[in-house]
């Protein structure tokens, strides 16, 4: 079938003009390093070829889906609703996921139709294990190899047994092909040995690509094989430690958590998971606790541990905990379940809902993913120009929702519910420039807008309106782009130094010496690695975290479930551990009627150390680095291939580079 194409004299308008990069070149530097990929004649895309390609991809996928089913396509109004489309992503109105910018229009769905690959998280519960004994970790395991991050629960506690393994039969060989359908097997096969008692499973190794070749398609150098061959080591003493008892919690959360660990180091570098468990179960509530659960040092921090709470509970046990390092999270699922908009009553028509993704921000069955696209309206100049954006983004996220995956639960559920997330991102500054009422106004209207355009767009592809249409993830590199702030949250700083670290190969390195930024080589890491300074400034008049109480936290991540989210709102509510510990039972009893999951981190003073990430610095030592900086040009640069991107792009929730 032939795909869809822009008009060439629309999009050479395009070529000469500078994208609106954010934030003193730290935009232009992050999507150069991380979005930009390698075109044919081995140069790197530059941003309006990046456009192109998400929205030839996108309409690509719509013009399938009307064809396929004969449901009549008009080439006219697809160019000129694709060009609109191309122009509010050129200049940032709104903006794809990160795992779209990276692979919509690629090989990776247009030849190997991995949709997949476009969806920023998932979920999968462990209750059915007594059904297909290997099939959740499995799921998490593909996934998170496609660079999708995973909830998971541990309901499985006690439905299926740990079997030695049958000595009598004769071990079995499995050559693991270099794929990530073979990496998958592999587990597979390992964890079906124990649990269903039969011969001993050994691996052949030998066909996967040595470290340090390149990946096609999804980019990056390969690992080799000692990361698959660690996980099966470490997993196999995790089986051993408890042959002839029934799969307990901790080992739920060892085998996904090494899985974790296991694709971070692997060929996809970074991936996130959240695991959801009993409030009460000491044993769940012990996990992070490496007094008592030594074994999980290694990998215990791959996942973010959260609680089902329950409306109505004593929070002051759990809140103990979350004085020492923020864990655990708090989902309530009867919420979940029961509301879309907190502001519109019960509806209960997300009752299946089981757990949530690693971030919070989407209510999810098992097995189901979720596609979020993040627009910005402080970069729209009044209220219709904004619901005209959200026509675009609404479209995207649908579109997304018409590629078929490679798992039959997953396609079953997603073509039921077509859960989509429209996000928002630059809440605090555009709270900072036109005040909360404003913003209340044009979240209605924009969800009104959304549901009119889901009711149109739903009738035209003939599929059901989707479950639920909105959230506010917490964003990261995307917003990077744009210079806006992550999500719904505030800088730590007005005027700050981001330093990004660079292999001491890259080509972007050159421009950015010419250009005036401070490059220097990485402490600990200097033959390898350098590292770039970027003054920003997050905007006039902003306020910083520090500046809010936990309670003004809690009282806006409520404001955005009631006025926009009917998913969630994913918040990381931080707070003051000598002065507002003893609030957080009172703030969450209160609250835990008007929201439906929230994560806590105490502010703690680290101190400073050589090449911190962040730096807050004061203005007039911003001023001074900016006029330091001269014109940055990326134009030329060939051959730098870009990062895999992050599940959903913050550093909130994503697990650290291994």
């Amino acid at each position: 079938m032939e795909k869809f194409k822009l008009s060439e004299n629309f999009v050479n308008k395009y070529k000469r003009k500078r994208p609106p990069f954010g934030f003193n070149g730290l935009g232009e530097l992050v999507y150069m390093r991380t979005y930009s990929r390698i075109k044919e004649d081995g140069k790197n895309e530059r941003w309006w070829e990046t456009i192109k390609r998400v929205v030839e991809g996108t309409y690509s996928m719509q013009k399938n889906h009307i064809e396929s089913y004969q449901l009549g396509w008009n080439a006219w109004q697809a160019q000129s609703s694709a060009q609109e489309m191309y122009n509010r992503m050129f200049y940032m109105k709104f903006l794809p996921p990160g795992r779209g910018l990276w692979a919509m229009g690629t090989s990776i769905t247009e030849e190997r139709g991995l949709y997949a690959a476009l969806n920023n998280c998932a979920f999968v519960s462990t209750k059915t294990l007594k059904e297909d004994y290997s099939k959740p970790f499995c799921f998490l395991m593909d996934a998170s190899m496609l660079g999708v991050g995973v909830g998971f629960d541990t309901k499985g506690a006690g439905e299926i047994m740990i079997k030695s393994l049958n000595t009598n039969r004769e071990i079995e060989i499995y050559v693991i092909p270099d794929t990530r359908e073979g990496w998958v097997e592999s587990l597979k096969l390992l964890l079906e040995s124990y649990f269903h008692g039969t011969a001993e499973i050994q691996f052949d190794y030998t066909k996967i690509r040595a470290l340090g070749e390149p990946i096609k398609g999804f980019g990056g150098v390969s690992s080799g094989h000692e990361p698959l061959k660690e996980i099966h080591e470490e997993i196999r003493k995790v089986l051993n430690r408890n042959v002839g008892e029934p799969i307990t919690i901790t080992t739920i959360v060892d085998i996904m958590n090494l899985i974790g660990k296991c694709v971070v180091a692997g060929n996809v570098r970074r991936t996130a998971e959240i695991v959801f468990g009993d409030p009460y179960n000491e044993e769940y509530l012990d996990l992070k606790n490496y007094k008592v659960n030594k074994h999980r040092e290694t990998y215990g921090w791959t996942s973010n541990n959260s609680i089902y709470a329950e409306l109505g509970m004593d929070y002051t046990e759990v809140c103990k905990r979350i004085n020492g390092n923020g864990e655990p999270g708090f989902a309530w699922l009867e919420n979940m379940r029961s509301y879309s908009r907190m502001k519109n009553g019960k509806d209960n028509k997300d009752h299946r809902v089981a757990g949530g993704n690693p971030c919070l921000e989407q209510s999810l069955e098992s097995y189901e993913l979720c596609c979020l696209v993040e627009t910005f309206p402080n970069n729209h100049d009044n209220l219709e120009d904004f619901k005209r954006t959200l026509k675009y983004a609404y479209l995207y996220a649908k579109t997304v929702t018409l590629g078929k995956t490679h798992w039959s639960d997953t396609n079953r559920v997603m073509l039921r519910n077509r859960r989509i997330g429209c996000s928002v991102s630059g809440v605090a500054q555009f709270i900072t420039k036109h005040g909360m009422e404003e913003l209340r106004k044009w979240l209605e209207k924009g969800y009104d807008i959304i549901q009119e355009w889901d009711c149109m767009y739903s009738d035209w592809f003939a599929i059901p309106k989707s479950i639920k249409t909105t959230s506010v993830k917490p964003s990261g590199t995307v917003s990077l782009l744009v210079g806006a702030t992550p999500g719904m949250h505030y800088p730590e700083s007005r005027f700050y130094i981001r330093r990004m670290r660079l292999s001491i190969h890259s080509e972007l390195i050159e421009p950015l010496k010419k250009a005036g930024y401070k490059i220097e080589p990485a402490f600990g890491s200097e033959n390898s690695t350098m590292v770039v300074e970027v003054p920003v400034d997050a905007g006039e008049g902003i306020r910083t975290a520090k500046e809010l109480s936990i309670w003004e936290q809690f009282s806006l991540a409520a404001f955005l479930q009631r006025h926009w989210a009917d998913n969630q709102v994913s918040c990381t509510a931080t707070f003051d551990p000598e002065t507002e510990a003893n609030e957080l039972p009172h703030v969450l009893n209160y609250f835990q009627y008007k929201l439906k999951g929230i994560s806590l981190l105490p502010r703690k003073n680290g101190g400073a150390y050589k090449q911190m990430p962040y730096e807050a610095i004061n203005e007039k030592e911003y001023n001074k680095q900016v006029k330091k900086l001269g014109y940055l040009s990326f134009v030329g640069i060939e051959g730098e291939e870009a990062e895999i991107d992050k599940f959903c792009n913050t550093d909130v929730c994503e697990i650290p580079e291994a």
